[in-house]
This record gives structure tokens, sequence and C-alpha cells, in this order.
């Protein structure tokens, strides 16, 4: 019986680890939660075994330690492996974004093709890990959990990065409030845990009949729920996507085809319009972006992120290049759990 450890420090962490938990557990080994906020804990399933301090840990003894946040304690037993907390939403250059290697991980389990070929090229870079092509498992339920019935009327889906040089949630409220207020479809608003305070506020606000303001740490129900989504440049674009579904934006980093993207806000009600109707050159455009970002349909990315874990501990573990002293993000982490022992 193999034993494994989900590490979480963000929110957003427990829609990508719980699936491959559940994997874990179904298949007959033992998973444990690290959370580094405390207060994180009430979202876990009440028979979850929780390990509370670092000590907790050591005697654990992990073979693997779980990651979707971009560090880890370099002190935790076990190989560390990286899932990623999002898709690659071209937010920034590549060398401080998605792509920028920090020196904490034995193996990068990629999405597709568009994150695994660049990070083949780092590893041959690099030589301290190993990538392997997995899916992310926070698409599993996306793809293995019953889907719900047909919307009595068209459901859109308001989504916005935190970022406020890229957030539409910063710059579309009025005119959000106003397309709401016609009540010629359903809305559903989720942002970014991230988001400032002030802004979530004045969302809120637009709740009625028609419209529902949603805070949760898993966002799939809603993906699967909406027929279009409306969105800027978040990553959660891309798991909209994967459903086949139209994802309007308003003036997106890095618009492609498979977008209906949009520099004025007055043109947003009538490429909702435009979405909804499914044009064939639009859906032609997502299904080659699928290929790319994320071509696994069958709810099994957990398995595999498991699988490849378990072949880079019988090939590759400590027959790799040492991994970067990185000192200074080490201090950090020993300081913050009060560790000091090198």
């Amino acid at each position: 019986m193999k034993k494994y450890l989900l590490y979480v420090s963000q929110l957003y962490s427990f829609s990508i680890a719980k699936p491959l938990n559940d994997f874990i557990i179904g298949n007959g080994d033992k998973a444990a939660w690290f959370i580094a906020k405390p207060e994180y804990k009430k979202y876990l399933h009440k028979n979850a075994k929780v390990l509370h301090t670092i000590w907790d840990v050591i005697e654990y003894n992990p073979c693997a330690v779980f990651v979707a946040s971009n560090t880890v304690p370099d002190f935790f037993p076990g190989i560390k492996v990286q899932l990623f907390h999002g898709f690659n939403a071209q937010k920034r250059n590549s060398a401080i974004g998605h792509f920028r290697i920090r020196g904490f991980f034995d193996l990068y389990c990629t999405q597709g093709p568009s994150t695994t070929l660049p990070f083949l090229e780092l590893e041959k870079k690099h030589g301290f890990f190993k990538v392997i092509e997995t899916g992310w498992p926070k698409m599993d339920p996306l793809f293995s959990e019953k889907t719900e019935q047909e919307n009595k009327r068209p459901i859109i889906l308001f989504t916005s990065t935190f970022t406020p040089s890229l957030s539409a949630a910063y710059r579309i409220h009025d005119i959000l409030s106003d397309l709401i207020n016609k009540n010629t479809w359903d809305w559903r608003i989720t942002l970014h845990p991230k988001m400032a305070p002030g802004i979530v506020a004045k969302y809120k606000k637009l709740q009625q009949k028609n419209c529902k303001f949603i805070e949760t740490d898993n966002t799939i129900p809603l993906l699967k729920k909406a027929d279009v989504m409306l969105s800027d440049t978040s990553s959660i674009i891309s798991e909209f996507l994967l459903q086949e579904k139209p994802v309007v934006t308003f003036k997106n980093r890095r618009p492609g085809n498979h977008l209906i993207n949009i520099q004025d806000q007055a043109d947003i009600e009538k490429s909702i319009k435009k979405a909804l109707e499914k044009p064939d050159d639009l859906m032609d455009s997502i299904k080659k972006y699928i290929d790319l970002i994320h071509p696994y349909k069958d709810g099994k990315s957990s398995e595999r992120v498991v699988n490849a874990s378990n072949i880079f501990i019988d090939n590759y573990y400590k027959k790799l290049k040492n991994k970067p002293l990185n000192l200074t993000r080490r201090l950090k982490m020993r300081l913050k759990y009060h560790y000091y022992r090198l």
C-alpha cells in the first residue's frame, strides 16, 4: 500500500487535488492532506486524513507529494509532483509565467501538447526533473460525472481574473447589470478567489431572480451547467472550452480563433447571441484548440498522474541532476513552517 500526500496552499487547489484523492483511495492506497492555511480545512470531507504538523508529514513519509501551486516544502519526504493550478492563459511572459522553473519539483504532469512540448525542452535544459503528459486531474469530473438536463433558457457564466489590468470585472459591471435586467438569459457569476473584496461586493449586488453570485472551491458544476462563458484572460476559459462550448472574451491578451474576442463592451450582447448559435467555423477552431491543450476526455487523468509518479519513482528517483540550491526559497519555507533542519 503506497502513501501519497496532497499539499494545499490555495483554495483553488482543492478542486485539482480531490479527484486525485478519490482515485488513490479507490485504488486501495493511502492519501493524506497537508493544508497550509487552517481556515481551508472546512472544505475537506470529514473523513479525510489531515496531517496537522511538519512532524506528522515526516512520520507519514509519503512516496509522492502532489502540488497545485508554485512552491512546496523541499523538506517533505517523497518526490514533488507539479499538477499546475490552471491552463496556460498567457497572462505573462512564459519565463515568469506558466513555464517558470522554480527548482522545487521532480516531476511535471502536463495537461496536453501545448504544455508538454515546452516543458520537454526545459527538461533537456535543466536535467533535474522529468515531464510526463497526463492530462489535468481537475478535469476528471467534467467528463466522468453525469451532465445535468438541458437548460430551459440559456445560462451565461461570467468569470474574471483578479489582475486589474486584465480583469473584465473592473470594466463591464454597468453593462452587465443592464443585460441582467433585460432578463433575456439566466446568469451565473463567479470571480477569482483573489479578486479585490470591493469588486466582489459590487457583483454580489447584481443578484436577482435570473442572476446568482456563486463562491465555491469547485467550479466544475458551473462549467457543466452554463451554455456560454463571458470572461477576459482567465485560465478558466480553457476549462469551459473543453466541453466544446463557446466563450466571449473582453480584451483577451492572446485571442485566437477559438474565442469570440471583443474590444468594446457595447459588443457583449451581440457576441453572446453569436456564441449561442455555435457557428461552424468557431466550433471547428474550439475542437483544434482542445486537441492542443487537453485531448483527454476519459476522466482518467488522476490515474495517469499516479502512474506517472510511480514510473518516476521506479526509474528516475535519485538518478537525475541535483536540484538548484534555492537557498532563499528554502529559507522562506523553513521560516514559514518553523522547520530549521537542513
